[in-house]
């Protein structure tokens, strides 16, 4: 198994994103987001955004459309018409209609939206989730002080992303990352992400050889799977965006083994 299987190329196009999300995000009035902070809500799974107030500017979030729109050709010139016609179909309505189904994590919307328009399927939602992370970020930001904890099988306290990703930090501290919103939470270090099992004989860990640094968790109770990278190895720690990217054949092999970034609910009778 190679190390990476995603090419420098893309490597390096996902870099550009990601510094024209800081860009963006630099852009944004601070006071644009209104967390609230609900406690009991937090206990039950609810997410930090899906209670927050946030302001979107309707003209940025189309200026930053343009603006991926303009990475991604420069990147992949055939999808340059694609880009084209997101451009002149996109409106105040279509924005906002935009921002609510990535919110909702809503595939079949943007599955429909690029059918309808005869798009490649995959580009309405990969550009509203990039225009949509900068909001997510600077919520994570301002909440990251009140997140200590997830609650197992909710995703990311802040924008209710799936776990995937851990970093072994300090003493050996499993820390959960989301590559979303970039905020972090604290884990038991022989825990399932997903379903909250901490049973050592189920908690297994799969290791990669040649890869002292990389290992996935799994559990064989719901088969969910998380990617634990101990970054005290790395001399220049990346961002949990790239550090995701790049350690995605971790999860090329998880999936091979049969397990799932989400796990699965246990059916009770």
């Amino acid at each position: 198994m190679k190390k990476s299987v995603v090419s420098k190329e893309y490597q390096k196009l996902q870099k550009d994103i990601i510094q024209l999300q800081e860009q963006w995000k630099t852009s944004l009035d601070p006071d644009c987001v209104r967390p609230k902070i609900d406690k009991a809500a937090m206990e039950a799974g609810v997410p930090v955004t899906a209670l927050a107030a946030i302001d979107f500017d309707i003209s940025l979030f189309l200026q930053w459309i343009e603006d991926i729109g303009g990475l991604l050709s420069k990147y992949q010139p055939e999808i340059e018409s694609s880009m084209q016609t997101i451009k002149s179909l996109m409106d105040e309505e279509t924005a906002k209609r935009w921002i609510d189904e990535a919110f909702a994590f809503n595939y079949i919307y943007f599955a429909s939206f690029a059918e309808e328009n005869e798009l490649d399927g995959w580009i309405p939602q990969f550009v509203a989730e990039t225009v949509l992370r900068p909001y997510l970020q600077l919520t994570a930001a301002k909440v990251q002080d009140e997140i200590h904890h997830g609650v197992h099988g909710a995703g990311c306290p802040v924008c209710g992303e799936p776990v995937r990703l851990a970093q072994l930090e300090g003493e050996g501290k499993k820390v959960l990352h989301c590559p979303r919103c970039s905020a972090h939470w604290n884990d038991r270090r022989v825990a399932c992400s997903h379903c909250g099992n901490n049973d050592h004989e189920t908690v297994k860990i799969l290791t990669i050889e040649g890869e002292s640094a990389a290992q996935i968790q799994i559990c064989e109770e719901c088969k969910g799977y998380t990617k634990v990278i101990d970054t005290r190895q790395y001399i220049v720690k990346p961002t949990p965006a790239m550090l995701d990217l790049n350690t995605i054949h971790l999860d090329f092999v998880a999936q091979e083994h049969g397990y799932k970034s989400a796990g699965e609910t246990k059916q009770t009778n």
